[in-house]
């Protein structure tokens, strides 16, 4: 098989990344490759429904640009397609007054960034949420909302099907290089090749020639269902984040269709598909990511042994709604017993610097480029980031 453009991974990345070839460059053949049956089956289809608006972080990152830009962009798309949004807004709150000055600092990197965030009263933060509980003053963002990342997930692959673009599932990368890739399905010659493999875009990224200083570092991630009502919160609660990591903490999260959950755990996970008991186990895999994270824990260029500690707790879930119950009032164990479907976060570890990467990165030359680094908010960052890539990947083949 022979195409101008061979993509590896039909998650929301690789999928966006197709429709931008075939934006602009509309004659071309594209060919994404998924081993799944189906598009989105790893941390596309699993994250948490949210579309964030871009205040976590600086004015100087890929992810401010790309948050602010792809927020307004997927709801966009959705509403064209007519899919479910809930555009119920998000409160983060500080617990105490020592969180203040992080809350102000939220504040101000969301002016810096162009986004829609305002500081508001306590008694105005009650108003949107009866129910919150915040010292002084809360932050409030109106643009961030809830979609549904299966229903958008399957209209962008019925999108790049309609538009030509050729799908191929039940296929899965073996290796490669520059020019041809070996598939389960026999090779493809690539005029350029795009990896977005996620939990392996590392080992894909190895095999031609990058990736050197970098490996994929997997963490689990689960949220507690709420038993209560449709409609019992109406919006999502944060707490100030402690930007060290780039994990936002245990919080309630509206999903589209009204109902609430809280999460998430960032439990690091043992092997790169771990996501419940012995499902996908790989003996290789669990011995090479067990070694790394015993190393982390002696020598790491961050807290990694109190953050794990920390975040094996949230296994217990009493330890985990207790968390939660600082942001709002009337919070019951007993309402929360369901576990949502787990997801595994591909977060880079940049082993030079022994330190998790916390922006996006992408590598290549004239015949490939690898995404690296896509972690969350990267469903929201999607549409400007593929932009991004389709940009780098002309300079690339053009320089």
């Amino acid at each position: 098989m022979t195409t101008d453009y061979l993509i590896i991974g039909a998650g929301v990345i690789g999928l966006t990344i197709a429709l931008e070839l075939r934006r602009r460059f509309p004659q071309a053949s594209i060919v994404v490759l998924e081993k799944e049956s189906a598009a989105g089956q790893h941390a596309s289809g699993r994250n948490s429904g949210v579309l964030h608006a871009g205040f976590y972080y600086t004015a100087d990152s890929l992810k401010a640009r790309f948050c602010r830009d792809g927020n307004r962009a997927m709801r966009d798309y959705c509403t064209a397609r007519n899919l479910p949004l809930n555009q119920c807004g998000k409160l983060v709150v500080a617990k105490n007054h020592a969180e203040l000055a992080g809350l102000d600092e939220l504040h101000r990197r969301g002016r810096a960034n162009g986004v829609e965030v305002s500081l508001i009263s306590e008694a105005d933060a009650k108003r949107i949420e009866p129910r919150v509980r915040t010292v002084e003053r809360a932050l409030w963002s109106p643009t961030t909302t809830s979609a549904d990342p299966i229903q958008v997930i399957a209209a962008l692959a019925r999108d790049a099907i309609d538009t030509g673009i050729t799908l191929r599932t039940g296929v899965a990368y073996r290796s490669g290089g520059p020019g041809r890739v070996i598939t389960s399905d026999g090779p493809i010659d690539a005029g350029y090749v795009i990896n977005c493999a996620g939990l392996y875009a590392d080992r894909v990224a190895k095999d031609f020639g990058f990736c050197q200083h970098y490996t994929i570092l997997p963490f689990k991630g689960l949220y507690l269902y709420s038993d209560e009502p449709h409609g019992s919160l109406h919006t999502h609660i944060y707490p100030v984040p402690d930007l060290k990591f780039p994990f936002l903490g245990v919080h309630f999260t509206v999903t589209v269709d009204g109902h609430t959950k809280i999460g998430p755990t960032a439990i690091p996970a043992f092997w790169r598909e771990h996501y419940s008991g012995l499902e996908h186990f790989d003996l290789a895999e669990m011995i090479e990511i067990t070694l790394r994270e015993a190393s982390l824990m002696l020598h790491a260029g961050f807290d990694f042994r109190g953050l794990a500690l920390q975040e094996m707790k949230k296994f217990s879930p009493s330890f985990l709604v207790g968390q939660a119950a600082q942001l709002l009032e009337g919070v019951h164990l007993e309402d929360y017993t369901r576990w949502g479907r787990p997801g595994i976060r591909a977060q880079l570890l940049d082993l030079e610097k022994r330190t998790l990467v916390m922006d996006f990165v992408v590598e290549g030359n004239r015949q490939s480029l690898h995404v690296l680094n896509a972690v969350s908010p990267a469903w929201t960052c999607a549409m400007p980031f593929a932009a991004h890539v389709v940009d780098q990947m002309a300079r690339l083949r053009d320089g």
